[in-house]
């Protein structure tokens, strides 16, 4: 075999490899039913990111709105996944510069009712929404990984409404979560309190500038989230910025 069969031989059978291993990948994502898109990953990237619009800086919630309360599922067993999906300890969260603004406004609205905001979630790395399909895919209420969500773009929020005396939450009719009808905004069939609070809710987010997500009653994204682009950055790298 003279030289030009063989290198021809050897590019055809790398070629073939590189097929095949594509496929695989491919294969994967179609199992999954998802394809990958493109995930910001590295701090340094997303500080680049953040040099070129200071608009995409993720804001720690509390850093800008200290009276804020949290009570992030995520990072206790106490959510629909029964485990721990964020590291132990985490007790910060974030939002895009713009969304945490907004954020503070309505809490502004809402303490001179004697009232507050409670925060479920706030930024949730990408990594996260993909275990999340993996138990449930279902879109109406996990994100579909192809998309990524608000989230991870950071800048949707779950939260509820406290009476800020008593630190106890309004009733909202069901608990974070709950995937039923009952959670959704166009279900009447409950208490009127129940639904006037909702309103509250509702309206004092559209107020600053929050979209509602009808099947969720706690689930408000700001503006147009796909300028923003999808992270999967851990909690304490973020931090570095505080």
């Amino acid at each position: 075999m003279n030289n030009n069969i063989r290198n021809r031989f050897r590019i055809s059978r790398s070629l073939l490899v590189i097929f095949l291993i594509t496929a695989s990948l491919v294969a994967c994502g179609q199992a999954g039913g998802y394809t990958r898109p493109a995930v910001t990953e590295n701090y340094d990237d997303y500080k680049k990111q953040v040099k070129a619009d200071p608009g995409k800086k993720m804001i720690e919630l509390r850093k800008l709105i200290p009276n804020i309360i949290y009570d992030l599922r995520y990072a206790s067993v106490n959510n629909f996944m029964k485990r721990k999906m964020y590291p132990a300890g985490t007790n910060i969260t974030f939002l895009r510069t713009p969304a945490a603004k907004a954020l503070m406004q309505a809490q502004d609205e809402l303490n001179q009712k004697g009232l507050g905001l409670k925060i479920f979630d706030a930024y949730r790395p990408y990594s996260v929404t993909v275990k999340f399909w993996e138990l449930v895919k279902d879109e109406r209420y996990v994100a579909n990984p192809s998309k990524g969500s608000g989230h991870n773009r950071g800048t949707t929020v779950d939260i509820t409404i406290i009476n800020l005396q008593t630190k106890k939450e309004l009733n909202m009719g069901t608990d974070f979560d709950n995937f039923s009808d009952t959670a959704h905004h166009g279900f009447t069939a409950l208490p009127e309190d129940v639904l006037q609070n909702r309103i509250l809710l509702k309206t004092t987010m559209e107020k600053n500038g929050f979209k509602p997500y009808n099947d969720e009653w706690w689930h408000y994204s700001f503006s147009d989230g796909k300028q923003y682009e999808i992270l999967d950055i851990d909690f304490k790298k973020l931090k570095k910025d505080l």
